[in-house]
């Protein structure tokens, strides 16, 4: 299971009520983050959630409202006792804008690893200190500058068929073993694998995230078949749609359109402007379009 909670849905600045868009994600007891605005911290501590469980950072871009909580994270995270090296995912045009935020903290006693990545085309790496089945994919995305989205996605192990185990005499004590992967010998010498006590292959569980970007026809493959994903929606008033282009962002419609397009599960928008005050008021407009959208709140929470 995965669990997430979407720190923040604010653009550009922080508002008293609407943190900056981040988005938190749990896979047995350790997280990542995707992007870090203003009071990423903060945000944390009010919804509840563990700095200490953090290991592994993924920056889209080196706007300001996307990665200026780095110094405060960083810190709180040192204030935790951690010791352990940290990742952070990023494209190779943010090094320079991170490492002068980091110059900024001081003494951290713990290692901060950049690991950079390509803005010009996809990639695909593993973070296996959170999960050894978590693979992280990119897309290039098109904003005013350099930008990338992130799709999870965490392969599932079939399930098991208790069934299939007692037909072939597999002693209850050992089911656990084969539920892990192991192969078990019985007492009349047969080998008994994974394979021949589950069921069909699951999909993965997948999470994408892409802000800030104009609609991108990309974004519908890198989006297929999404459990949640996660959009940039700016406005809701249609009027904006030429002013949001020429930006680098999308509207809320444009969003759903690419849930539509994508097959997604649920869709969860995000990075409001500030002059948004009341994104929620497009709702019933927005099911229109597509039933699975959530005008999202800051904190709202997800277990997959």
């Amino acid at each position: 299971m995965a669990d997430i909670c979407l720190l923040g849905t604010g653009g550009m600045l922080p508002l008293k009520d609407r943190f900056l868009t981040s988005l938190y994600v749990e896979q047995n007891g350790k997280a990542l983050l995707i992007d870090c605005g203003e009071g990423t911290q903060v945000a944390m501590g009010v919804h509840g959630l563990k700095m200490s469980r953090i290991e592994a950072l993924l920056i889209t871009h080196d706007h300001a409202d996307h990665v200026t909580g780095l110094p405060g994270l960083l810190l709180s995270i040192g204030n935790c006792s951690r010791t352990e090296p940290l990742d952070i995912y990023l494209p190779e045009s943010c090094v320079e804008a991170v490492k002068s935020l980091m110059s900024v903290c001081g003494y951290l006693p713990y290692e901060v690893r950049l690991n950079t990545l390509s803005s010009d085309k996809p990639e695909s790496f593993r973070i296996e200190r959170i999960d050894p089945m978590l693979t992280v994919n990119t897309l290039p995305l098109q904003h005013s500058t350099e930008c990338i989205g992130y799709s999870l996605e965490f392969s599932r192990k079939p399930v098991f068929d208790p069934q299939k185990a007692k037909a072939l005499g597999v002693p209850v004590q050992q089911w656990k073993l084969l539920h892990a992967g192991e192969t078990v010998v019985l007492e009349d010498g047969r080998e008994i694998t994974q394979a021949q006590v589950t069921g069909e292959q699951r999909g993965p569980l997948k999470i994408t995230y892409t802000t800030d970007t104009r609609p991108l026809d990309s974004i519908v493959e890198f989006a297929a078949n999404a459990d949640l994903f996660i959009c940039e929606g700016m406005y809701g008033d249609k009027e904006k749609k030429q002013s949001m282009e020429e930006k680098g962002h999308m509207l809320m419609q444009d969003a759903c359109e690419l849930a539509k397009k994508a097959n997604a599960k649920r869709l969860w928008l995000t990075h409001y402007s500030p002059a948004e005050k009341e994104p929620e008021k497009f709702t019933d407009e927005l099911k229109t379009i597509f039933e699975g959208v959530a005008v999202s709140s800051d904190g709202m929470k997800l277990t997959l």
